[in-house]
């Protein structure tokens, strides 16, 4: 997916695991399709994961999620990721990395959603529960406005998707999301990558969440996404009654899903399918919103 990524197998794994975790060295190893772009999953045994940097500009990741997840799990309503091991560079591995608790559950899909009503409500309710998060200190979230600092980039995507996608409409779009104010509040926590990548539902109710690389503090827009990433029309005004998002909020939300796909369709539509995908949905579902 990325030029300078590292070419990462189930014997690194192995290795690595053996190493440093004998107590889990006879446990299979395989590799798992992830949607995910920036690590490198693999199923250890039937109870662990193995996650590992696939590009350097995700190592401060790994001592950021050590920090923050134990932290965050009692205050939040869905499971999240639970850190057992933290591996060290070793046998040509350059970066640290990390055993996890498997977390079972499968990413919703938004054209077989069972219960999306049910699924929006869970959402709001995990969203709504990381801005009471009160933990001080926390860094600065990945996206946290204004959409302002994204301009360039979302311009630059639209130019791109020239003969792809409805560039004007895109373009009118986003301009009309750059006009909505912007967060006059104090930041509130927020995880602020919530793709359907990123949830984990069973019974097509919401059980875990994962990836926090880029939670921290910020405007809590960015966590409406889902709203266009995941939710039909008729969920989604459930999801927005539920957070209780006025229009300026709305708009920004509407804003991130909007740039997000744009970036992201042409960086991946030949390195990964089901981002490419989704980023089609979402710019679909906000161009008819």
């Amino acid at each position: 997916m990325h030029a300078e990524e590292l070419d990462i197998d189930a014997g690194l794994v192995r290795r690595l695991v053996a190493g440093q975790f004998p107590q889990w060295a006879g446990l299979p190893v395989e590799p798992f399709p992830s949607g995910g772009t920036v690590n490198a999953i693999f199923r250890l045994g039937d109870d662990l994961a193995v996650r590992l940097p696939r590009v350097a500009w995700g190592v401060d990741d790994v001592a950021k999620e050590h920090h923050w997840l134990p932290r965050l799990a009692p205050l939040l309503p869905a499971a999240i990721p639970t850190v057992l091991g933290l591996g060290e560079p070793a046998g040509g591995f350059p970066w640290p990395w990390y055993v996890y608790r498997w977390l079972d559950g499968v990413s919703p899909d938004p054209a077989r959603l069972d219960d999306a009503e049910s699924l929006a409500k869970d959402l709001a309710g995990f969203v709504a529960a990381f801005r009471r998060v009160g933990l001080p200190g926390g860094p600065v979230a990945y996206r946290q406005g204004p959409l302002s600092a994204v301009d360039a980039h979302t311009r630059t995507a639209i130019g791109e998707l020239e003969g792809m996608i409805d560039t004007g409409a895109a373009t009118a779009a986003w301009e009309e999301a750059l006009r909505a104010p912007g967060w006059a509040g104090p930041p509130v926590w927020v995880h602020s990558d919530l793709m359907p990548a990123n949830l984990l539902v069973a019974d097509g109710r919401l059980t875990a969440v994962i990836d926090f690389a880029t939670a921290g503090v910020g405007d809590p827009a960015c966590d409406l996404i889902p709203a266009w990433n995941l939710l039909p029309p008729a969920a989604r005004r459930t999801f927005r009654d539920a957070v209780e998002a006025d229009d300026a909020m709305w708009a920004r939300g509407r804003g991130w899903a909007l740039s997000m796909a744009l970036i992201q369709l042409p960086y991946y539509t030949r390195t990964n399918p089901s981002i490419a995908a989704n980023a089609r949905h979402v710019i679909d579902a906000v161009l008819n919103s």
